[in-house]
């Protein structure tokens, strides 16, 4: 009897070492997030569950390119997810179906519809970040609710881990 005390104590002592570790990652390293905008297709569909790096940006800032997580300055209650096109310092500028950032047209094979309207030109503000959707069309993002300030980034989106059939790492 002695041993069946000993096993179940130390197998729920596991269960809570475990879930605090757990508990610990998703606050401040990893966190899954479900897409539910339409904003990032095709590149991300809604409902895709992405993994979140939430670690990487006290190390380093944001770079063009990256998809993030974000809390946009018009509601921080909510979270976001759109991909960076300029840093601080960078002049973005929306003209003629194309987004131009220092003057030089943004390579965007990643995008099935083109730019449309024009915004800017505008020096990103330090510290701060000029995000867009890859479904321009269907995104409220940099071009209505402005830059984001680095500390309203949650992370970086690095993996797209469900529906299995979907399964890749974000570039």
């Amino acid at each position: 009897m002695r041993d069946v005390r000993r096993t179940i104590f130390d197998f729920l002592k596991t269960l809570v070492v475990a879930f605090v570790l757990a508990q610990f990652v998703m606050i401040s390293v990893a966190q899954a997030f479900q897409v539910e905008q339409y904003s990032m297709e095709p590149n991300l569909l809604p409902h895709d569950r992405v993994l979140v790096n939430k670690f990487i940006y006290h190390f380093r800032t944001p770079r063009p390119g990256e998809i993030v997580i974000l809390k946009p300055p018009i509601d921080p209650s909510r979270n976001y997810i759109k991909r960076v096109v300029a840093v601080s310092g960078q002049r973005v500028e929306i003209r003629a179906e194309h987004v131009y950032v220092n003057g030089r047209k943004l390579p965007e094979s990643y995008l099935r519809v083109a730019t449309t309207g024009s915004y800017g030109p505008v020096v990103v503000p330090a510290h701060q970040v000029f995000v867009l959707g890859d479904n321009r069309g269907n995104s409220e993002d940099s071009r209505a609710f402005g830059f984001v300030p680095d500390h309203n980034l949650v992370g970086e989106a690095i993996l797209i881990y469900w529906p299995p059939q979907r399964i890749h790492v974000l570039h």
